[in-house]
């Protein structure tokens, strides 16, 4: 294995340590200069595939390698088997940057600017496909790792974590690309034009190219600085008192026959303590269907919560006929309200075709559910619109705008405990943050062993459970109205500015080395 090779796998995974719960965010732009600055010096589309693929398995193996422990602890499955099947998954995550390293090679001309504008193109072009096809899984988006105090957290709510990933890559590029030209001293561009005349001095066009990406970065930060001082959304009415329940039940007990009823006096002992006007119980916080509970549970639940006049939103799984949901549903004042899961997970909550053999190796509980329909209404809880999201839903952003305007605030259930500690708490919690800031709603959080916490618009999280401790978090919070530019156009407007950079810079640089063949 080559030396760059090597050093683009260490590259990758220097960006993990830039997210939660490290979130050491210059970091992600230090990795990425790295990978660019080892392009620069690809000679080849293969080597180029090669350095993105090696930079894809250090950044996804250190990464998401908490999935180990669902499969082996949680799964049963052989632990080495394990370890291959996240390696396998690892490998096919890699190959987006693979194929962002691959074009680059390919592309690259011109000037520090252009090729700058061109890394963060495919950049946003790739992760933006990594999340969308096959169903998708944006985890670990480069953006996500820029959220307060980064300088380019601004640019979450007119961008998205794709766009603001896309900034990230053109900094990156600029001082990755300037760097490597100066090392080997050679021209930009072959028999670049000067007037009508020979090739630019090549030290002259190095300077200017390094002063205008230094330029460059300073006016994306302190424009990101500008944008974080704009509240796109304001607080609509007065706030409502949420409680929001943190059972932290270990998950080989959660599935224990013997456990069952210890599991419902946990739940019903925390609603009773809660003193909200809406309880939040997290998601599947009972593991059985909503119709198998015993038949005075829901009704003592109910009473809990009725005493006060106050609504209890449970996470637990509904059917329809041979059909099951892993759902939310509304006990108590504005009882009947649900809302069932959409965006399931592959090979946890659901089976992809061909891949029926999956669980034959592992023992996940539930896991051929049915997908709930998309765009369901927010719950009306007191008069507020709430949009409920469960788990693995709010990594997909362009998806939750579609409730917006009408919901004021957007309600997370989530279960993690099949991660065990890990970095998949502190992950999840960003990405919230995230989605906070492009929707321009406060997220809540109830979770089964963390982290259950309120983030507002802004990014900030005021209060948050700590992780694996059984408890309540007491949170007044408004809705919110307005819509952000995010929330209007999602990924839209950042993928168009990415097309167009490659575009202008494919197109620039074969017009450059006509006009250099010319001379």
């Amino acid at each position: 294995m080559s030396a760059r090779v090597l050093l683009a796998l260490f590259a990758g995974a220097l960006a993990v340590p830039a997210f939660a719960p490290v979130g050491w965010f210059p970091l992600a732009l230090l990795s990425l200069a790295l990978l660019v600055g080892l392009l620069e010096r690809a000679t080849s589309t293969r080597a180029g595939f090669c350095l993105g693929l090696a930079w894809g398995l250090g950044a996804f193996g250190a990464g998401v390698s908490w999935l180990v422990i669902a499969l082996w602890r949680y799964g049963e499955v052989f632990l080495p088997v394990a370890v291959l099947l996240v390696f396998l998954l690892c490998a096919f995550l890699s190959l987006y940057p693979a194929l962002a390293g691959a074009f680059y090679v390919r592309w690259r001309r011109g000037g520090i600017l252009r090729r700058a504008i061109l890394f963060a193109g495919l950049w946003v072009l790739v992760e933006w496909l990594r999340g969308t096809l096959f169903t998708g899984f944006p985890w670990l988006a480069i953006g996500y790792s820029q959220t307060p105090p980064s300088p380019i957290a601004g640019y979450f709510p007119i961008l998205g974590v794709y766009g603001v990933g896309g900034l990230l890559a053109l900094m990156a590029g600029l001082p990755g690309i300037a760097t490597q030209r100066i090392r080997v001293n050679s021209p930009l561009w072959r028999g670049a034009p000067k007037g009508r005349g020979g090739c630019a001095d090549t030290r002259t066009l190095i300077q200017r190219g390094a002063v205008g990406a230094g330029l460059t970065i300073a006016a994306i930060c302190i424009g990101g600085w500008l944008l974080s001082r704009i509240q796109w959304t304001e607080p609509d009415g007065e706030p409502l008192a949420v409680s929001l329940v943190q059972t932290n039940i270990e998950q080989s007990l959660k599935w224990d026959p013997a456990y069952f009823n210890e599991t419902l006096r946990i739940n019903a002992d925390l609603v009773e303590a809660a003193r909200g006007e809406v309880v939040v119980l997290p998601e599947a916080a009972l593991p059985v269907m909503l119709d198998a509970l015993p038949d005075s549970y829901p009704e003592m639940l109910a009473s809990l919560v009725g005493e006060r006049n106050a609504t209890l939103v449970m996470g637990i799984f509904t059917r329809d006929g041979k059909q099951y949901y892993n759902a939310a549903v509304t006990l108590g004042l504005g009882y009947g309200q649900h809302y069932a899961k959409s965006h399931l997970v592959p090979f946890g909550e659901y089976s992809p075709p061909l891949f029926g053999w999956f669980y034959r190796l592992v023992n996940i509980p539930m896991a051929q559910q049915s997908p709930g329909a998309a765009n369901q209404p927010p719950l009306n809880l007191f008069g507020r619109k709430v949009a409920v999201n469960i788990c693995y839903e709010d990594i997909f952003g362009a998806e939750l705008i579609s409730s917006l305007p009408e919901a004021g605030l957007m309600l997370n259930l989530s279960n993690l405990a099949w991660y065990g500690v890990s970095l998949a708490q502190p992950q999840h919690l960003q990405i919230a943050r995230a989605r906070a800031m492009e929707t321009g709603r406060p997220m809540l959080r109830s979770t089964n062993t963390g982290m259950t916490a309120l983030v507002l618009p802004d990014g900030s999280v005021p209060a948050a459970l700590p992780a694996f401790e059984r408890g309540v978090l007491e949170v007044e919070v408004p809705a919110y109205k307005g819509l952000t530019p995010y929330a209007r156009w999602g990924d839209v407007p950042a993928l168009i500015v990415a097309l167009s950079g490659i575009a202008v810079a494919v197109g620039m640089g074969r017009r450059d080395r006509r006009l250099c063949e010319e001379h």
